[in-house]
């Protein structure tokens, strides 16, 4: 039996996109963004992805670098994790199982998968050896496999933490160890029903006490209720020898990467915020976790900018909501961050990395790119500058999208495709 439907509703959705109100199509950037007013319609611009090979190409970087594929043919790529010595892991694997809810549910479901890969999800980590240290990863073998949706990864207490989408579980680790000595103990189990937001972020206290996790809403803003959103938009903080947790930072809608800042110890993460409200709200941003903060999903955005699609409204929780750091621009869906070193050199040394897969829901896309956020004293300072482009052309052909980003101590960028299937690795030019 034929089933036109998506078809007729993909046509709906382009035609009503190719209408939309895009004059206003700037992206504000940094930590004052100029905020359009909200825009409402039936459905948001979407505008679909056109996968296509590599082929001899590659990603574009700043003079001065250079970028090499180090492990093709992965599973979906999503997170890198660098071992003390100096091994790669990599998290493959997709989640969710949310239903649809509306008619735009369905279509912007079909406009994702058609930029997205086709390959299997790999449920697994790969592990990635350049044992002559000639920037060549000779060794490329799965160190564990039968995992539910990897992404997060993080090591300390000498075991690898691997952020399950419904469990945070460890591997005892040994140095050099190439594979899994048995299966992983359970840490904490995490919220997992439902699912809107499958990724669970990771990250680790310097001294290893703590684990942290990103944990997304269920929803764009409530659709589901908010008894669906009990222990969702949120970081939590778990006990890593005890597995007991409790909610870190409150009112993040979708937290898609942690990490800390080597200086100062501070937790920072970036977020995806909610969508339709127009192709430049609202910003994603990168942003400070503080300790009992809470930062406004779903109630408010950008600090007290009141979403009145949210019933009923808790001016309470709006006069407390924290105002973001750094806006990245709306809709560019960061998925990766990681502090540099002083190894990526002077205009890179300090500062952040951030992985954009794209957008799906604007005219004119944006993301598609690795960005660097420089800092100064230990806060974002300055305009963000373009690092590793080239995803996607101006006809809109696309051949990746970022998804982890992580700085190898020895001095390299490491980048997971998984559009592409491919991991990255950017090194300044000898």
């Amino acid at each position: 039996m034929k089933r036109p439907m998506p078809f007729t509703l993909l046509g709906a959705a382009l035609l009503l996109g190719a209408c939309s109100n895009e004059a206003n199509n700037t992206q504000a950037y940094g930590a004052d963004p100029k905020l359009p007013e909200p825009q409402r319609g039936l459905l948001p611009s979407m505008k679909i992805a056109e996968p296509t090979a590599w082929g001899d190409r590659k990603p574009s970087v700043p003079q001065g670098f250079t970028i090499t594929a180090i492990a093709t043919d992965l599973g979906i790529p999503r997170q890198t994790l660098v071992l003390p010595n100096g091994d790669i892991l990599v998290a493959e694997g997709r989640g969710g199982k949310a239903a649809k809810l509306k008619p735009k549910d369905v279509i912007a479901g079909y406009i994702k998968a058609k930029g997205n890969t086709k390959v299997k999800s790999g449920n697994r980590l790969t592990l990635l050896r350049d044992a002559d240290g000639d920037g060549k990863y000779e060794l490329k073998t799965v160190f564990a496999d039968q995992l539910d949706a990897p992404y997060g990864l993080a090591f300390a207490n000498n075991k690898i933490y691997v952020a399950n989408q419904g469990e945070l579980v460890s591997f005892d680790y040994q140095p050099g160890q190439t594979k899994a000595a048995g299966a992983p103990a359970s840490v904490a189990k995490l919220p997992s029903e439902i699912n809107h937001h499958w990724t669970k972020a990771l990250t680790v206290s310097p001294d290893g006490r703590f684990l942290y996790v990103g944990i997304g809403s269920n929803s764009n803003i409530t659709e589901r209720g908010m008894e669906a959103e009990v222990d969702r938009a949120m970081v939590w903080q778990i006990d890593a020898a005890t597995g007991a947790h409790k909610p870190y930072a409150t009112g993040l809608r979708n937290p898609t990467a942690l990490a800390m800042h080597p200086e100062t110890g501070q937790l920072w993460s970036v977020v995806n915020e909610r969508d339709e409200l127009g192709p430049d709200l609202v910003p994603d941003y990168l942003t400070s976790v503080r300790e009992g903060g809470f930062y406004g999903w779903p109630y408010s955005y950008w600090g007290q900018n009141v979403d009145p699609r949210v019933k009923p409204q808790d001016p309470k929780k709006v006069a407390s909501a924290i105002k973001p750091d750094y806006s990245l621009g709306s809709h560019v869906a960061a998925l990766g961050l990681s502090f540099s070193i002083p190894a990526m050199g002077e205009r890179y040394g300090n500062g952040a990395f951030v992985g954009e897969h794209g957008s799906w829901n604007r005219d004119h896309p944006v993301g598609y790119k690795v960005i660097f956020v420089p800092f100064r004293d230990g806060r974002p300072a300055g305009e963000p500058i373009d690092f590793v482009t080239g995803f996607r052309d101006a006809n809109g052909k696309t051949r990746g999208r970022p998804v982890g980003v992580t700085v190898d101590p020895r001095g390299a960028l490491i980048v997971a495709d998984d559009l592409a299937n491919t991991v990255w690795r950017v090194t300044r030019t000898p």
